[in-house]
């Protein structure tokens, strides 16, 4: 098994008990905005970048909140893992429309999601892993949600 490494981002709704998740062009899997980073990059500067690219907002790096190192199963490539760096914001970042969510680059659909408890997967829609079973019961356990 093969190991991806990203960075995550946790966005939690201001007014609901949601968190904003996106899924990739060409795949049915909803997971947290993030990606993979580029040579000599760290993990705060790849979510700062892959959170402009993918979601057209610029990050406080004051306001990313580590929350840990999470792996589990690869939501679009099998025989992967993913090693993911999560982070969450401190509040939700300037500009970004909470009624509207816009995306861009790989990004087919992006919006706001229960965490409690998580929507069932289906045939057309699933989570991923790293978010369902590793990131929300860490944000719980931490008792940030």
């Amino acid at each position: 098994m093969k190991d991806i490494r990203v960075s995550a981002l946790v966005l939690i709704h201001p007014q609901r008990p949601e968190i904003l998740l996106v899924r990739k062009t060409g795949t049915t899997s909803f997971m947290l905005p993030g990606g993979k980073p580029e040579p000599g990059e760290s993990a705060e500067e790849t979510i700062i970048r892959e959170i402009a690219e993918e979601l057209g907002l610029t990050l406080d790096r004051e306001r990313l909140i580590p929350v840990g190192t999470f792996a589990a199963d690869a939501a679009n490539e099998a025989d992967h893992r993913v090693i993911g760096d999560v982070f969450r914001y401190d509040g939700l970042p300037a500009g970004l429309d909470i009624v509207e969510v816009s995306h861009q680059a790989e990004i087919a659909a992006a919006g706001w999601f229960s965490y409690d408890p998580m929507p069932a997967d289906t045939a057309q829609r699933q989570f991923a892993p790293l978010t369902r079973d590793r990131v929300v019961p860490a944000l719980r356990e931490q008792g940030v949600i």
